[in-house]
Formats: C-alpha cells, structure tokens, sequence
C-alpha cells in the first residue's frame, strides 16, 4: 500500500480534522424523516407509538374508540418459582441422555415453563381518553429526536406524550379543549375469573386470570386516581395518574408505576415545572443523538436503523432491569406476553446489546453487564447446584432475579450460555479500554466462567469434552438435540472464553493465569468443518433451514474468523453457500438481521444490505417492532405470525454497523462491506476496539477520507478503504504490514487519512 506524506502545520492539521468531522457529520443527521408518522392511531397494542426510559414504557394506539396507553414497568416481576433444580442436575441429565430414556427429563425441565404461569414479566395497567369528540386524527407522529409522541386532531385538539429520559414518570398533555379529558385507568385482568386472552397471532401466553392474584383496590379523587395491585407473596405495585387544568384550555397530567412501594408524583403540577421537566428530558435525548450517526443512501434502511437507535435509547438506561423480550412495551392484550417477556440469554439478549459497541453507547451496553454483574452471586449458586462444579454459568432462561426458569433445557440450562454473557463483558472492555472496569467486573466475570468450563468439560489423552452438547435450537427439545461431543457452538464459546481469559489475565499483569488459560486454550479440539463449511455438530450437517446460526458463532458474533485469511475466507464461503442452500423458510426475523452481519464479516456487501432490506420490509410492524414471522403473507419465512421481540431489532443495527465498521483481531476495518452503488455514505464517531472513535464518509463513489479520534490512546491498526493515502499530519510516523496501516496514537489525539 503506497503512502504519501502531506507536511501540514499542525494547526491545519486540526482545522482538516475539525472540517472532515463537520463534513460527515452534516450529512448523517437525523432528521424528521426517520420520524414515525402516520394520520391515525394504531388499532393494536403491538403497532402503538413506543415510548421508554429503560424503566418505564408506554404503547399509545386506540382500543374501542378510545386513545389507550399501554402502561408498563421493567422489573414488573412474579418470581415465583416453578422449576424445581433439587429433583435433577446435569450428571443425571447425562445418564438419562445415554440410556436413551428422555421422558423424565422433559417433565421436570420443560413441562413447569409450558404448564405454570409464572415466573414471568407483569404488564402494569392502561390509561385511556374519550377522544370521540375530536373527529379525525389528522397526524400522528413520534418525534425522534425528543422522544414525544404528538397528536393532532379534526378539531384542532393537540395530544402530547413522552416518558422522562431519567425521571420515573410519564407526561401528557391535552391543548386547545373545548371541554374536559379526564383520564380513565383501566385495570389488567388478573383478577376477573375470566380467560379474556385475545387471540392475535402474537403468540402470548395464558390468559392473566390464571397468576390468580387478589383484586386491587382504585382510589379516585378530583385530579387523581391510584391503584394497588397485590401481586404474590404479599408484594404488590402501584400506578399513580394526576393531572391539572392550566390555562388556555390545557390539560397536562403525569403518571408512574412504583415496584413494591407507594407510587409518588409531585403534589401540583404547574406549566412552569412541565416546561422544565419538558427540557430536561429533550436535553438528554439530544445528547444521546450527538453520539454518533451514519447516513444511508438506502432511506428504508437509513430510517429503520434510526428507529432501532430510537428503541434502544427508550429500553436501555443505568439503573434499569437489563432488555427483556419486550422490555417496557409488555403485551396489552388481556394476557402473558410472548415467552412470558423473560430474559432469554441463548441468543434473544445478547444480540439486543450487539449495537451498543461500535454504535459508541457503551452506557447503554453497561445495563448488560450490569445486570450479569448483580446476579453473578445467583448464577455461582444454580452452577454449583445443576453443574456441580465452581464458577459461573448463566441460565438460558432466566427471571429478573437470575433464577433459571426452565424449558427446553439444552437452551435453558445449556452449559455455555456463561461463556457467551462473558463476550459482552470482554466487548466492555475493549471498546472502552476501561482499565478499572478490566479489573474490578471484566476479568473476574471472564475468569470465572473459564473456571467453570474448565471444570465441567473433561480432560482426556490431551483432549477436552464436554458431557453434553447442543446447537440452539437445533432439533428443538428432542433427545437428538444432545450431541455426545462438541457442538460448533459450544467448541467456538469454549474457544471464545479462554481466548479472552488469556488476553484480559495478560492485561492485568497475571502471566501464569494467562498461561493455564492458553493451555487449556490448547487441549480443545479443532471446529468441525468440511464441504459444507461449519457442521452442527460432529458427523451433523446443517440439513434444513434454521433459524438459529448456532454453529456459525465462530464467523459471528466471535469472530474468531478472519475473511482476511485466505483459509478462513474458504470456510466462511462454504458455510454461507450452505445456509443459502437451505433456504429461509425456517428463519425468524431476527435470522435475517443476523445473516447481515455474517455478509459483512464475509465482505459480501450486496448480501448483507438484502437482509437488512427484507427485515425492514417484511419483519417488522408499522411502528418498527420485530414481530419475528414475515408480516407479507410468508414471502420469505413459514413463520407468519407476529410474537413481538426486541433482539431482531437491534441485531439489524449492528448489521448497518458492520457495513460501515468492523473491530477484529486487533485491527479496524473501514467501510469493509459497503454495497458499490452506494455512493453516498458517511457515519460519524462509530466506535472500535481500542477505544476509537471513527469518522468517515463516500460521495459521489469517492472516499473522502478517515478520522480517528484515540479516546485512550494506543497502538492503531486500522485497513484502509483506499490504497494509496496521505497522512494529514506529514510528521506522524506509521508502517504499513499486510494492507494494514499502524502508527501510535497519545490520549486523545486525532489523525487524518486522506485518499490519494
């Protein structure tokens, strides 16, 4: 790759990067058309306009001629539970495997999800207006970039609604009345006796009636109304609504949902302390959106990505529970929602914080591993209980708390899930280079979920097994879905965790640690391959489409291959033909945003955009929610129903990230798998590995150059979109080994690359 010095004093050298980070960013604002717009309410919960802040959420459509918000509360829990882990374990899991005697084990590891209610998530309550006198709506419209639902009716009538970024507490307001618009609760019916369970396709669990809880008691006063709802073992929550009349025919209100405790809003409300609630929760969205942005020449991926960002701003939030199935936007349809809105750590949250590196919201990412970090105690205790060894595993399946809720148990109880969880706290780190969060949660969560894969697997004549193996979910809950040796996607986590527990031990100054890990490291087995790329498992092609790419871990989210490398590139080719054979008839919605990025790290562009494109298209419901079957009459998948999950959603973001930045083997790859006809890209302060923030932009099929920005600074390894180049600073020293350009960067420090 020849390079061109370009001697340039260093304060044109700042004034070309401040212009290059101006240029990008100009041209990769978010703007009105990514909004949601419409001219009426939706007609289902599941196509309401969202609102969140990590905590609280709420869904506004109509039901019944009414304007209805759906009200909801993240650690809206039952804990209860119904998986009982002291009848079995995983030794004897193993025997019954091997005796070929199945029965047994389903009953006790599957049967309690299917047949018991809870554990589950609890929707908290709806708020509705009589609106029948407004007419028409003539526009709806979810503002982006502050996170406010507006409303304007036929007759002038103006409805407004946003959740506070930081605040527990909803706002709305009523402007131009001619009259009155008195909120009006509306209660779950988890009390009625009655199965009241809707029948709409969103695959949701029984009906409410069934958690069998005491009737709550409504308070109604002249401006407010409080419920308490008693939920199991004495514990109960409640919802507070007030409201006022302010002058000029405005009616503006609030509410929340309190967890076990007295809900509490402020005594009066006035329009001095709305305005000053309003600015404060524009101003935090307003610095969210400052963190980094990208423009698409595609504007139905451009908007759909925004969308995503939109919805991760409203779920995830310090202090909150970590991104369930549906988050804060729980099913309002008279029952549990889709797999009881429960933490799904075999894949469903994961790929939720896939967007949160590269996308640089590392806080938003933080509520991952925060959560993982306040159950770790828990999940040690179900490790030493159902594995029967020290460290820590997670559960497939589990509830707020951590406890394992059972169902189909190579998922819910699979021994590797740990080993994925640890991937983020790995991510954490190295996006970040946070050395404190290196010491104090990355690596003694990475060390001890190596500890306990090294004491469950087994070391013979040099080689490490597992007792037993599974592919998510490959051959579904049947005895045949245990493998007697490694599966792909247990070998690649296994491969994954003591890879990472060596780099972080060698991070911290612990050389022996690192070596055992290295050792270990060695005594597992290669990944099968052969003609057709990856297998499920030894002697086990991929024989029918699927929607889950378990065995393909090692090309993505691992990447523990490398297009780059010639024998990698063979493998990851192969695989990618076979999936292609087998067709998408079996995939969900989030299969197609996951084969995005797979594309990408496979450097076929054309590909990845396509599976963005029929995610968008066919997956996803007006208001941009993941519905997981195709929404277009099974154009691409047998799947046509419509359960609501986030995983989808997110999973499509990071596919937009991986056209544009990749992060792997320690070096950056700019614009790898950007579409030719794309002429006209650009993002800014996407970010790395290594803790750098990447600016860079294509106009008119001409790159127009790169910016880093070295947040910590560091050794820089980054390949390049162009060959020939020029460094903006003629001073700064680089090398250039195998295509890949190298040169140390200080704290905070900035770097300009222009195409020659």
């Amino acid at each position: 790759m020849p390079a061109i010095f370009n001697k340039l004093p260093g304060k044109c050298h700042g004034l070309l990067s401040i212009l290059l980070f101006a240029n990008t960013c100009a041209s990769a604002q978010l703007t009105q058309k990514h909004n949601l717009q419409f001219d009426h309410l939706a007609s289902r919960w599941d196509e309401g306009m969202p609102l969140g802040n990590g905590m609280l959420g709420a869904l506004t459509w109509k039901k019944n001629d009414k304007l209805r918000l759906s009200l909801d509360r993240a650690d809206l829990w039952d804990e209860r539970k119904a998986l009982d882990l002291s009848k079995f374990n995983f030794q004897w899991v193993e025997q019954q495997v091997l005796k070929k005697d199945y029965g047994p084990v389903q009953k006790l590891g599957d049967h309690p999800y299917d047949q018991v209610p809870y554990p589950t998530k609890l929707p908290a309550a709806a708020m509705e207006f009589g609106i029948g006198s407004f007419g028409k709506v003539v526009s709806n419209e979810l503002d982006l970039k502050t996170a406010i639902n507006k409303v304007v009716f036929e007759n002038g009538v103006i409805f407004e609604s946003y959740i506070h970024a930081t605040k527990p507490e909803g706002h709305f307001t009523f402007k131009n009345l001619a009259g009155a618009a008195i909120p009006e609760l509306i209660v779950h019916n988890y009390n009625s006796g009655k199965n009241l369970k809707e029948n709409d396709n969103s695959h949701s669990g029984e009906g409410l009636e069934k958690l069998g809880y005491a009737k709550g008691t409504v308070t109604r006063s002249t401006n407010s109304i409080r419920y308490r709802q008693p939920v199991y073992e004495g514990r109960y929550f409640e919802v507070l609504i007030r409201w006022t009349k302010l002058p000029g025919n405005v009616i503006t209100g609030m509410w929340t949902i309190a967890n076990n405790q007295p809900a509490v809003l402020p005594a009066t409300i006035t329009g001095t302390s709305e305005t000053i609630s309003r600015n404060s929760h524009t101003s935090w969205w307003k610095e969210y959106w400052s963190k980094s942005s990208v423009s698409l020449p595609d504007t139905l991926v451009e908007k759909q990505y925004y969308l995503e960002l939109y919805k991760l701003g409203s779920v995830a939030r310090a202090g909150a529970p970590a991104i369930t199935l549906q988050a804060v936007w729980t099913a309002d349809n008279g029952s549990l929602p889709p797999w009881k809105g429960d933490f799904h750590n075999d894949l469903n949250t994961q790929l939720s914080y896939w967007p949160t590196y590269t996308g640089n919201r590392l806080a938003e990412g933080a509520t991952f591993t925060d959560w993982l970090w306040k159950i770790s105690a828990k999940n040690k205790q179900y490790t030493r209980q159902y594995f029967g060894v020290d460290g820590l595993n997670v559960p497939g399946v589990a509830t707020l708390n951590g406890d394992p809720m059972g169902g189909w148990i190579q998922y819910s109880l699979s021994p590797t899930v740990g080993a994925w969880c640890a991937q983020h706290f790995y991510w954490q780190w190295k996006y970040s280079m946070d050395a404190s969060f290196l010491q104090k949660q990355a690596y003694p969560y990475i060390h001890e979920a190596a500890v306990y894969l090294e004491n469950i697997t087994r070391l013979k004549d040099g080689v490490r097994t597992l007792p037993l193996s599974s592919s998510p979910e490959y051959n579904n809950n049947d005895i045949s879905a245990w493998f007697l040796s490694w599966s792909n996607f247990d070998l690649s986590l296994a491969k994954f965790l003591f890879t990472a527990a060596a780099e972080a031990a060698t991070s911290m100054g612990k050389p022996e640690e690192s070596k055992h890990w290295q050792q270990v490291l060695a005594q597992l087995p290669a990944c099968e391959v052969n003609e057709t790329g990856f297998t499920v498992a030894p002697g086990q092609n991929l024989n029918e489409s699927h929607r889950h790419f378990s065995q393909y871990m090692a090309i993505y989210p691992l990447a523990l291959l490398d297009v780059n490398n010639p024998a990698d590139s063979v493998i990851i080719e192969n695989s990618l033909r076979r999936i292609e054979e087998k067709g998408t008839r079996a995939w969900c919605g989030y299969s197609f945003s996951w084969m995005a990025s797979m594309y990408a790290r496979a450097h076929k562009a054309d590909s990845a955009a396509r599976q963005l494109q029929i995610f968008a298209s066919n997956f996803c419901s007006p208001n941009s929610f993941h519905l997981n079957g195709d929404q277009r009459g099974g154009q691409y998948s047998d799947f046509t129903y419509r359960p609501f999950t986030l995983e989808g959603n997110f999973a499509f973001a990071q596919g937009v990230h991986e056209l544009l930045l990749q992060s792997r083997n320690g070096y950056i790859e700019v614009f790898p798998a950007t579409p030719a006809d794309w002429r006209n890209v650009s993002f800014s302060n996407l970010r790395s590995e290594g803790a750098f923030l990447v600016s860079a932009g294509k106009q008119d099929g001409r790159f127009t150059g790169v910016t880093v920005r070295a947040e910590k600074g560091g050794r820089l390894r980054i390949r390049l979109p162009f060959g020939r180049f020029r460094v903006a600073d003629g001073n700064k020293k680089f090398v250039v080994k195998d295509g890949i350009v190298e040169l140390n960067m200080s704290r905070g420090e900035v770097v300009v690359i222009w195409p020659d």
